[in-house]
């Protein structure tokens, strides 16, 4: 268990929380959410103990230990791999340093003998034994070879680095588990596994995550940063998003009578608790939820952008066809006589661990790369927008957001752009600031406002949820969902490939899937899939 006991915290002016006093018991995860900048890291920091508050303090049961995943990617570069991961067991890891240095000496002493006794019984104690072969597991668990588990951590890349420091924060089963984003660079495999982990791990858990699907399949509760405080609801991040839009849609009723209110509260807890039976804890969470009262959910502070694509006219029936295509980057091969049709209405969601392939083809479709060999034509009547994965280069010039969007509407009328903007949360002198020092989600918001305007009948987006925040991310996805054009798109995020993909196609060197009329859990959970896709990475 950890708990705070009257915690504020606050910078110049600016006050993030205070008097939070929360409990976090063990069995149970807790998502922890807030809109950017709401301090979600930073409780996670002070909870560690390594971000101290103005007033209050952190209480932890003497004896419990507490693991936290490092962001530091290049902090244990010179320690061997499979060293990094029972670096994450302090205790352990001291002991068994301890053990060793008094093993090399020449001049072992009778007073060594006895201390280098008490050693083994701690680490017999702690299961010491079995650390390196654990540790191992945990690796191959996350993708990490057996090959490589004897290397040093600067020879690894930046993706098996974040592996590595995840396996190190699982190590050793700690008491409390803090993880920040723990699902960035992770495959598919890997977030599956993970999702497992945390749904069998005994102990207490406190996830930060943009991964709606991942907090729904692990999280018994939400921990929700608003309003400089933190409310505790049961349930999942579906639970929370949609009991915060009905009491925002009950306080706007105002002549809407109190029983029609608590009907209505009834019938959505109804629906979730069915849908709780699936959990690992159903039947306290149905009970919880049904102790419920009106006064229990309340309605956030959060903005959502206004996200709708509208193409300007329809495509015809012949829309892209790909032939033979073929691109190696520095020598490797991205994709291999490459063949699709693409038909009007398509959502063809592009998976698979290889992110630069699917870069590498959006690049050679939209004519910014050329092929090695193949072709690929587009119809006559398609016209398409854009969304790389790096928009570095539309952001050079030095102008302020209004006149950065006015360069690509045909309705150059400043009411208009700023009307526009507004609906995309640049309002006042948000909408003044220059694009050069817009953060990273701002600019996806930018370009997803010129891609709107662009009303186009084609989209391609390559990881258009990397830097937005939770409340973006779902704007998009709804967007997506009602857009009634043709989308090709890559994204980690499971929620949106799963509810905007009719088609899923996964690209490899050796060759390809592709899979019409299908959701991306079907195509998970489809056994010849599995058979093909080993055949095609061995």
């Amino acid at each position: 268990m950890i708990s705070t006991k009257d915690i504020s915290l606050q910078y110049g002016l600016r006050k993030l929380f205070s008097n939070v006093n929360i409990v976090f018991t063990p069995g149970n995860c807790y998502g922890l959410i807030g809109a950017n900048g709401s301090g979600k890291s930073t409780f996670l920091g002070i909870l560690s103990g390594n971000i101290e508050p103005n007033r209050g303090e952190v209480v932890i049961p003497q004896g419990k230990r507490i693991s936290v995943l490092k962001q530091d990617q290049f902090a244990y570069d010179e320690h061997i791999v499979l060293t990094t991961v029972i670096m994450g067991h302090e205790k352990l890891y001291n002991i068994m340093r301890e053990k060793d240095l008094i093993y090399s000496k020449e001049d072992f002493s009778d007073k060594d003998g006895i201390r280098a006794s008490e050693l083994e019984a701690e680490f017999g104690e702690l299961d010491g034994w079995n650390a390196e072969s654990d540790a191992s597991k945990l690796l191959s668990d996350l993708g990490i070879p057996q090959r490589l588990c004897e290397v040093q951590m600067k020879q690894l890349e930046a993706g098996q680095k974040v592996r590595v420091l995840l396996a190190q924060a699982l190590f050793g089963n700690p008491d409390i588990l803090l993880l920040d984003e723990p699902t960035n660079h992770l495959d598919v495999a890997s977030c599956m596994w993970l999702e497992e982990f945390l749904c069998k791990f005994e102990n207490t858990a406190i996830v930060v995550s943009h991964d709606r699907h991942f907090l729904d399949k692990v999280c018994t509760h939400i921990a929700d940063i608003d309003f400089g405080k933190i409310q505790m609801y049961m349930g999942n991040f579906s639970f929370w998003f949609e009991s915060s839009q009905l009491a925002l849609k009950q306080r706007s009723e105002a002549n809407k009578k109190v029983e029609d209110k608590r009907k209505e509260l009834q019938e959505f807890i109804a629906r979730f608790s069915a849908n709780a039976s699936k959990s690992r804890q159903a039947t306290s969470r149905k009970n919880i939820l049904k102790k419920l009262t009106l006064e229990d959910i309340k309605p956030s502070s959060r903005k959502y952008p206004y996200i709708n694509f509208e193409p300007l006219r329809e495509a015809g029936n012949d829309l892209l066809s790909v032939d033979g295509l073929c691109k190696s980057v520095d020598g490797k091969i991205m994709f291999n006589d490459f063949n699709i049709t693409v038909h009007k209405g398509d959502k063809i969601a592009f998976v698979g661990p290889h992110d630069l392939a699917k870069t590498t083809l959006f690049q050679v479709l939209m004519e910014e790369i050329q092929p090695d060999r193949g072709v690929f034509k587009w119809g006559i009547s398609t016209s398409r927008a854009y969304y790389p994965k790096d928009n570095t280069e539309y952001f050079n010039d030095d102008l302020n957001v209004i006149d950065w969007l006015r360069q690509y509407s045909d309705n150059t009328d400043e009411n208009f752009v700023r009307g526009f903007l507004g609906r995309m949360l640049f309002s006042g002198e948000e909408s003044l600031k220059s694009v050069k020092v817009l953060s990273g989600g701002e600019k996806v918001r930018c370009m997803l406002s010129k891609m709107m305007l662009a009303q186009s009948n084609v989209l391609i987006l390559d990881e258009p949820t990397n830097h937005l925040d939770l409340e973006s991310i779902t704007a998009l996805n709804k967007g997506l969902e009602r857009y009634s054009g043709t989308i090709l798109f890559s994204s980690h995020d499971h929620q949106l490939v799963q509810t905007v993909a009719n088609r899923i196609i996964e690209i490899t060197p050796k060759g390809y899937i592709d899979k019409i009329d299908i959701t991306f859990d079907e195509y998970l959970a489809d056994e010849n899939v599995k058979q093909q896709l080993h055949q095609l990475y061995i």
